[in-house]
């Protein structure tokens, strides 16, 4: 076994396929930033919250004002000398830390998306990904076409982890044995050309959507490391992803996994994406150096095969935390975070906040959006972190407002899912007395009713 792993560490590719999706990324994560800079929504979504949900542990990173466009403009700065392979290490640690924090700064912009880029830009930094193809191979006068196959395979590794746990997580009852939440959004989408009214609010369809999805994640991996199905699994990777992105806002993601998958085609692709490239580099009167090549060996490959084999256990262990927790997952969100569970819950929220004198008993109520956007209070209002998080902010305000003996009471109501809203935190509780922790929220009232399945 130790020599098959040895033989197999030492095993060597072609690089053009970590030429291309070192290009791909960095052009999609400017176009990202860029995106997210033109739409203005750092000022709406990091400077004029009052008060930002941290992420536990991550309470330090903040927005820093005006400031937080200089993060933004180094996260894109970046993202140009990954695509062109310029400066290429510092490039790629650059961007993985300025795109984390921009994603720690408040977990109400979650996204699984975000998340992904985080880990893929991390195993990047480990990569020879500016070794052919790149600025850096032409500053050094040689290039590296001969590269471990490892690097590459571990980029399919984590796509892998990513597609197959999106489908183990659709394996519940409500997603195949009640469409949800698909039968709670697709009606909605009844105003898209050809199909929204004919088929949007189907129930048959909604299962079909369900199903499909499910087969998709779990299939798809496994498709595209054969040769002979990969092909037609990219053409479903391409309808798939646009048909997502066109019913649902999920931002730059659908364009992410097209590119990223293109990783799973032999060199000889790849070959052909960079020959198109070289022709619009001439086009462009720019001159193609011939470099002398030679195969990439690691210097640390001792200190990076351990550190690369505790990060991908990582990704595979952590998923799976929410069996420490004994309620249901999609209530209480204790480890659904971080865990590839895409689009499979609809909840909504009531959250009503009690300010309470504990000696006189004399209270009031506080209004929400005194302190939030309307999108925080959205996502405060089902999610138990944030209502906690938020409930220490309160009593923090108050007390420095000179109100004495602050406890802070709310009363909450949720809906899962298309049932009936319940009551959602322990109303009874101080939650201004509780401390966040890794440990079971045991102030979240049980769900009455349940779902079956991983």
């Amino acid at each position: 076994m130790l020599t098959k792993l040895k033989s197999y560490l030492n095993r060597n590719t072609k690089a053009a396929p970590l030429a291309v999706f070192r290009i791909g990324f960095g052009a999609l994560m400017l176009a990202s930033i860029i995106r997210f800079w033109g739409l203005g929504w750092i000022d709406k979504l990091y400077l004029q919250p009052k008060f930002q949900f941290s992420y536990y542990g991550f309470e330090w990173i903040k927005p820093i004002g005006n400031y937080t466009y200089l993060i933004f403009a180094i996260c894109g700065l970046s993202a140009i000398f990954v695509m062109i392979g310029f400066k290429y290490r510092l490039a790629i640690i650059t961007f993985f830390l300025s795109f984390t924090y921009i994603e720690l700064m408040d977990k109400t912009t979650y996204l699984n998306h975000y998340y992904f880029v985080s880990v893929i830009s991390f195993l990047m930094c480990f990569l020879p990904a500016n070794g052919y193809f790149s600025i850096d191979a032409i500053i050094r006068k040689k290039q590296y076409k001969q590269i471990p196959k490892w690097t590459i395979d571990g980029i399919k590794l984590l796509l892998s982890i990513v597609y197959i746990y999106a489908g183990l997580a659709k394996l519940n009852s409500d997603w195949l044995f009640k469409a949800m939440p698909l039968k709670i959004w697709l009606p909605s989408k009844y105003d898209i050309p050809l199909i929204g009214e004919t088929l949007m609010h189907k129930d048959w369809f909604h299962f079909a959507m369900s199903w499909s999805g499910l087969i998709y994640d779990l299939a798809i991996p496994f498709l595209l490391l054969y040769k002979k199905t990969r092909t037609f699994a990219f053409i479903m990777v391409v309808i798939f992803h646009v048909f997502t992105r066109i019913l649902f806002p999920i931002g730059m993601f659908p364009y992410v996994m097209i590119v990223s998958t293109l990783i799973f085609f032999d060199a000889d692709v790849h070959e052909k994406i960079l020959n198109v490239l070289r022709r619009l580099l001439i086009f462009l009167k720019l001159k193609t150096i011939a470099l002398k090549t030679e195969v990439y060996h690691y210097n640390h490959k001792k200190i990076i095969v351990p550190l690369l084999i505790v990060f991908f256990a990582t990704q595979l262990i952590l998923p799976w935390r929410y069996l420490l927790y004994p309620n249901e997952l999609f209530w209480t969100e204790e480890g659904y975070r971080f865990s590839w569970r895409v689009m499979l819950m609809e909840k909504a929220g009531y959250a009503n906040f009690k300010i309470v004198n504990s000696e006189t008993k004399d209270f009031f109520y506080v209004d929400n959006l005194d302190f939030l956007t309307p999108f925080q209070e959205k996502q405060m209002s089902f999610q138990p972190d944030f209502i906690l998080q938020y409930a220490h902010y309160l009593g923090n305000h108050f007390s420095s407002q000179g109100h004495e003996n602050v406890q802070v009471f709310v009363e909450s109501y949720v809906a899962l899912n298309g049932r009936l809203s319940q009551l959602y935190i322990d109303p009874k509780i101080d939650l201004y007395q509780e401390r966040e922790s890794f440990k079971q929220k045991k102030w979240i009232l049980p769900f009455n009713d349940e779902i079956k399945g991983l």
